[in-house]
């Protein structure tokens, strides 16, 4: 009996340690897509029974828009071998919602109708790519024509023995799975916070703060990499998943970071609370190894953080300038500015407003027909650039960095292939190259604007919608890189003018008619048209700033609205239909 009761105690002691080892200390790493906990491949519902090979292959590519369990739903469509073989892990291409599946022409037929295998083919157009080491989206737009091959099961069941290679969803079934979300780093010189969209798996919506924080560890997107700095250093982890306690907190634990500054720890809390802010409306708390990550205060909302960002949009008082006629002029009421400028003593074709409003540069047009940059306050004399051109773009400001201090350094293009930018030094103003030859084979540049936050530069190459990345190297030199073609497959050669209505969304103009004015997603992923009441095309100007109204210059005059489906406004100020219309920056 003794020896029973002993056998009993120590099964049960091995029972409690068993218990207490299931229990972790510390999560493990877990993948941003698909979450644990995930449907596995045996719950994916079957395919309808008897269904053909033409919609068997249309449910799968629908199917395949999930990635929970590894593509369970999508799997749930193949043989026993193609499962094994099929690559979940290749870059996922986003086709058009609207797709064909066809049986192919009579020459690629490989068996007769009563055969126990077919080939279906995949007919559609690519809209873009999500890139699984960042998950951000990149257009890649064409033609799709993918065989696919199916045979019947041993129960007379068509299954897909030869699945395409990597994954293909179309747009309706990526946008019901996976959600868009913005993610903040620092311009190189940590002043102002910069966007940087990516998209993450919705359900369960649980998790998506957990995979938002992971992103952010992980680091700026790939194409924007050299332009986006983060004060989060590498190698840091999350202690625990990102997740809302039990006092309605939304707490974020992080690991390895080192020691870290004062100064560091308050841009890490920016980033973090600026990039959960878009998908929680919690308080953020911010923990490393379990403390919190600033002794003066514990939880944060985005009010509570300094990201610079008032550094990148125009003074309030600001309102718009204008160039007709060889004046600058005030957009608001149509008045000469004050100076030389204003006069039409340089004879100015374009012109661009420093951010705070104090600093000119202008285009001038010589009576030789050539065109000279020239730069200065905005009422004074404005000192000539040693910069000969027979063309040059609108110009374009950086911004300063600081609040209260001028900008140093004016971008512009000469002759529709040279990108320059002009930098005040002690001898004035002076010309230096930026390597632009990525975005050089898209054809002329004859538009360029820096984002206000000077990380992008979007442009018109070819008459092509382009963005591109920023990158400053250490030796002072600088770069456009990762130059991408937006909504091509809809704009095509026909884009005029752009400028910034935020950090990460542009406005356009082009020579279509049923398109005169667009707004864009930097990531090209979304395209909206404004009103098209009253504009007639080309639409030759266009400029925006964050919270002002979109203003235009067509071949009847200047018009404005405020949002996209707003009616087109008349402006009273009488301008040519050669005139340029600019927001400082």
């Amino acid at each position: 009996m003794s020896r029973l009761v002993a056998a009993v105690v120590a099964m049960v002691a091995l029972l409690a340690l068993a218990g207490c080892a299931a229990i972790p200390t510390q999560t493990s790493p877990v993948p941003i897509n698909p979450s644990a906990g995930s449907p596995t491949q045996a719950e994916a519902p079957a395919p309808t029974r008897d269904i053909d090979p033409l919609n068997l292959v249309r449910e799968f590519v629908n199917a395949s828009a999930n990635p929970e369990g590894d593509y369970a739903a999508a799997k749930a469509y193949l043989t026993e071998e193609a499962r094994r073989t099929w690559d979940t892990k290749a870059t996922p291409t986003i086709i058009e919602t609207t797709f064909n599946t066809v049986p192919p022409t009579a020459e690629s037929t490989t068996g007769s109708s009563d055969s126990d295998s077919r080939t279906v083919l995949l007919q559609g157009r690519n809209v873009g790519r999500l890139q699984t080491q960042d998950y951000s989206f990149v257009q890649h737009v064409g033609e799709l024509n993918t065989p696919i091959g199916v045979e019947r099961d041993d129960e007379g069941q068509w299954r897909i023995s030869d699945p395409p290679e990597g994954i293909y969803m179309p747009l309706n079934g990526f946008q019901a799975n996976f959600r868009r979300v913005t993610l903040y780093f620092w311009s190189p010189d940590f002043s102002v916070l910069v966007p940087d969209p990516r998209y993450v798996v919705t359900p369960p919506s649980t998790s998506v703060p957990r995979r938002v924080t992971d992103l952010l560890l992980r680091g700026p997107a790939d194409a924007m990499r050299g332009a986006l700095a983060t004060a989060i250093p590498a190698g840091a982890a999350q202690r625990q998943d990102t997740h809302e306690d039990d006092d309605g907190a939304l707490e974020v634990d992080l690991a390895k970071v080192g020691d870290l500054t004062v100064q560091v720890r308050k841009q890490i809390v920016a980033q973090v609370v600026r990039s959960l802010a878009g998908v929680s409306t919690s308080r953020i708390r911010v923990l490393v190894e379990g403390q919190p990550i600033l002794t003066e205060q514990t939880e944060w909302r985005s009010a509570d953080v300094q990201t610079g960002e008032a550094l990148a949009i125009p003074d309030a008082d600001q309102h718009g300038l204008l160039v007709s006629g060889g004046q600058v002029r005030q957009l608001t009421d149509g008045r000469p500015v004050p100076g030389p400028a204003g006069e039409g003593d340089y004879n100015a074709v374009s012109a661009a407003q420093s951010l705070d409003g104090g600093e000119l540069a202008l285009v001038s047009r010589l009576a030789s027909g050539s065109v000279r940059l020239r730069v200065g306050e905005l009422e004074g004399e404005l000192s000539v650039v040693d910069l000969p051109a027979t063309t040059l773009t609108r110009p374009t400001w950086l911004l300063s960095g600081r609040a209260g201090e001028p900008s140093d350094e004016v971008w512009t293009v000469v002759d529709g292939t040279n990108v320059v930018r002009v930098i005040r030094t002690e001898r004035g103003w002076t010309a230096s190259a930026v390597n632009a030859s990525e975005l050089a084979v898209f054809g002329p540049i004859t538009e360029l604007r820096l984002s206000r936050d000077g990380t992008r530069v979007a442009a018109v190459a070819g008459g092509r919608l382009l963005v591109a990345a920023v990158v400053r190297a250490q030796d002072s030199s600088v770069a456009i890189r990762q130059p991408r073609a937006l909504q091509s497959s809809v704009l095509g050669t026909s884009a005029l003018s752009l400028d910034w209505l935020a950090q990460d969304v542009l406005v356009a103009s082009t020579s279509l008619p049923l398109w005169p004015i667009v707004k864009v997603n930097v990531d090209g992923l979304r395209l909206e048209r404004y009103n098209t009441s009253n504009l007639t095309v080309p639409v030759g100007s266009v400029s925006a700033a964050p919270g002002r109204n979109v203003v235009a210059v067509d071949r009847s005059g200047l018009w404005s609205a405020g949002d996209l489906g707003d009616v087109w406004r008349a402006s009273p100020v009488q301008v040519s239909s050669e005139a340029q219309v600019f927001y400082p920056g």
